[in-house]
């Protein structure tokens, strides 16, 4: 029989290094504190069937309030001891008598992958103790008490540690057993341990990743908020695509920029799956997607024809190469009302009917918007708000079950491009068909909050 999994997030550090009058752990990052960030990891991850979180003392009270009923696999919160060993001996406590597969994972390291969950519980069939590391990039220096070199290691074997490390609840129990035993135990990492006190026991190491950061002192803050800034997912088989398209029957679609390009694929591939679909742009029905009033009444008319809006979607935008200096107001004006102010009046106008629907608005960005290029200062600057813009959305409507995402194509066979840019060699490009099979995989999923990369990659049928 199949073990049951409970992931521990250990959340009972100070904040001392980062100068904080309150633990790191509630640290706001991206809008939300860092424990929030670490707790919905586990709480989304399938490999996960329950959470405990183990909190500084003193913060139970609070940290059950921040957290409340919005975590489904969160059945414990509860307060760590003075040291590392009082803490996990509290964990193994409150986990009963059944032997279980335990995740035990660091509340600061936020960005963790499911990917590595899954390696974790996967090396958990054969292994009965699991460590996440990382190759170490440096060399790594081994010196006496007075600084001076004892011995340089051999980097090739050396590697970096980082959580989750994933165990046999059994075999974690007698390491503690047996450690508890010896006057002198002081754990750091509960890999040690095993290694210490059941050295017959062998440890399997799962790939981390180097964005697996840990929040300890003040510029991880700074990397981490600009990590998620970034953050950005390629849909896979994980992630719930598929080669054959999404069922959309019964879904009233909006697609605001439907006339040609990217947003005429979506229209028609999302027409093909079942999907209402009402399709506006400047050239099909005169609709300027700038034109806050014309949205309003678009997205009424829909409504009231089909019952309800699912998902709106907007793909129209302005993409001008030229410097700023040499750009003219009206074409400054143009392309932040259509690329930025248009977003924001399709959101406003949207929000009503997919929050009745909890349904999905969905944008598109540039791969500019990670880095202002020389020539391109209004569009990607423009994109980044759109970026930003979506993942502030996605978080004030989360609680309205409102998806929230944007797509980021590399670069694209549309007419804008073409009129940019000219014919470019065959092969070199995106297909607008590809983009719109991403787009309806991500209107198909629970995606919020995401940039969802479309790359050119000929081993990929999107």
């Amino acid at each position: 029989m199949q073990l049951r999994t409970v992931g521990v997030i250990l959340a009972g550090g100070v904040g001392a290094r980062l100068g904080l009058s309150v633990p790191k752990q509630m640290v706001k990052v991206a809008g939300k504190t860092i424990l929030e960030h670490t707790v919905s990891i586990f709480e989304n991850s399938s490999y996960i069937d329950e959470v405990v979180v183990m909190i500084t003392p003193g913060w139970s009270e609070h940290v059950d309030t921040l957290l409340g009923n919005k975590f489904s696999k969160l059945t414990k919160i509860l307060e760590g001891g003075a040291t590392r060993n009082e803490t996990t001996r509290r964990v193994l406590d409150s986990l009963g008598p059944d032997d279980l597969n335990v995740v035990l994972h660091d509340a600061v390291r936020p960005l963790l992958e499911d990917r590595i969950i899954k390696s974790c519980v996967d090396a958990l069939e054969t292994y009965a103790a699991v460590d996440v590391v990382i190759p170490s990039s440096d060399t790594i220096v081994e010196v006496d008490d007075d600084g001076i070199i004892r011995s340089i290691p051999n980097r090739a074997t050396l590697r970096r540690g980082q959580t989750p490390q994933a165990f046999k609840l059994s075999v974690l129990r007698e390491a503690y057993a047996l450690a508890e035993s010896d006057p002198g135990f002081a754990a750091t990492d509960d890999c040690g341990v095993v290694l210490k006190y059941l050295p017959h026991v062998p440890i399997k190491t799962v790939e981390g990743a180097e964005h697996n950061i840990k929040v300890t002192h003040p510029v991880d803050l700074y990397i981490a908020d600009k990590l998620f800034q970034l953050a950005s997912v390629s849909l896979s088989d994980d992630d719930g695509a598929s080669e054959s398209a999404p069922d959309l029957t019964g879904k009233t679609i909006v697609v605001l920029g439907g006339s040609y390009g990217i947003g005429a694929e979506i229209c028609r591939l999302a027409t093909a799956a079942g999907a209402n679909v009402a399709s506006h742009g400047r050239s099909t029905t005169g609709l300027h997607v700038q034109d806050a009033e014309s949205i309003g009444m678009a997205l009424s008319k829909t409504a009231q024809e089909f019952g309800s809006i699912d998902a709106v979607v907007l793909t129209a935008g302005v993409l001008r190469m030229n410097r700023l200096s040499e750009t003219s107001h009206d074409e400054v004006m143009e392309t932040i009302e259509v690329n930025y102010l248009a977003p924001i009046n399709v959101a406003k106008a949207a929000y009503p009917y997919l929050r009745e629907s909890k349904g999905h608005l969905l944008f598109f960005t540039s791969s500019s918007y990670t880095r202002g290029r020389e020539n391109y200062s209004l569009y990607s600057s423009t994109k980044a708000a759109v970026v930003n813009l979506t993942q502030a959305l996605s978080e004030e409507w989360s609680a309205h079950d409102i998806k929230v995402n944007v797509i980021n194509p590399e670069r694209t066979a549309t007419p804008m491009r073409s009129k940019a840019f000219g014919e470019e060699p065959p092969g070199t490009l995106l297909s607008a068909e590809q983009v719109a099979e991403t787009s309806l995989e991500v209107l198909a999923s629970d995606l919020t909050g995401a940039v969802i990369d479309v790359k050119n990659n000929p081993d990929r049928t999107y």
